[in-house]
């Protein structure tokens, strides 16, 4: 069997299982067997498949039918502008989450140095993104899972920025290293009941640590701000990814806690997604 009628034999059978993206899974999935980019396989269409090649190719639709996320499947995501190491112990990273990255780099501009802390690493999109536009940073992750850290560890090194990072596993209300410029996190903030509410692809699959956020949400964000207090420097800024619909609550959470917010920022779908405070 040659590529293009591999190709449409699985995305037939994806869309059958209701994946929206199955033609492009198809071709990411059949790229990552045969080694090649996509480019590349659009222009090799008519080349035959081994019965080693087409056997790997239909194991891995078969776990993209039963809605295994394609990051975990070929084991790599593209964020900002780099390719990231994950698997199941980490989230995805997600666009929308690049908005911290460019809130940041805004924020930084006439920066050279700055000392900043991520809460919350898992994979180390954000906190590594930073160290590699800005080389003369230094940033600390903390995050409770050594796994994670791990992850992130792997993307350091393959981004070339593992001398300027500094990861500790802990929770933020253990963690009492340093003070900081700048404090990211992108938190839990989906409510428990929610979760169930959520694609199979992500609730299926991806860390459910990395998504509850207690009873209404904001557990985990409460922690964030409340460790945020202790650690950020006067006149520091914290920039937090929340849900659309938090923006209130948040704002009062962190002006009890001495902050004042500056600004919030909309995602791709023009909703309420990162809010950016300073610590007065």
């Amino acid at each position: 069997m040659n590529i293009l009628s591999a190709i449409n034999r699985a995305n037939s059978f994806l869309r059958l299982s209701g994946v929206k993206s199955s033609k492009l899974d198809c071709e990411i999935l059949i790229s990552k067997v045969l080694k090649i980019n996509r480019a590349n396989i659009i222009l090799n269409m008519n080349k035959d498949l081994t019965n080693d090649e087409l056997s790997h190719f239909d194991e891995l639709i078969n776990q993209r039918s039963k809605k295994k996320p394609v990051a975990y499947l070929t084991g790599k995501k593209e964020f900002w502008k780099y390719k990231f190491h994950v698997t199941k112990d980490v989230l995805i990273p997600r666009p929308d989450t690049e908005l911290i990255i460019e809130k940041v780099l805004e924020l930084t501009t006439n920066k050279k140095s700055l000392n900043f802390l991520d809460i919350g690493t898992g994979s180390g999109c954000i906190i590594l993104s930073i160290l590699k536009e800005k080389i003369f940073f230094y940033g600390t992750g903390i995050d409770i899972s050594k796994k994670s850290l791990k992850i992130c560890k792997i993307n350091a090194d393959n981004l070339g920025v593992i001398n300027r990072l500094r990861l500790f596993e802990s929770d933020i209300d253990n963690f009492k290293y340093g003070k900081y410029d700048l404090i990211i996190s992108n938190p839990p903030y989906i409510k428990k009941l929610d979760l169930k509410y959520l694609e199979k692809d992500v609730i299926g699959y991806e860390p459910i640590t990395a998504l509850n956020g207690g009873l209404d949400g904001l557990s985990e964000i409460r922690k964030v701000i409340n460790g945020s207090a202790k650690l950020i420097k006067k006149n520091g800024f914290l920039i937090l990814e929340i849900g659309f619909d938090q923006t209130e609550k948040v704002k009062g959470i962190l002006k009890e806690k001495g902050f004042f917010v500056k600004k919030i920022f909309k995602d791709l779908a023009k909703k309420n997604r990162c809010i950016l405070s300073i610590k007065i």
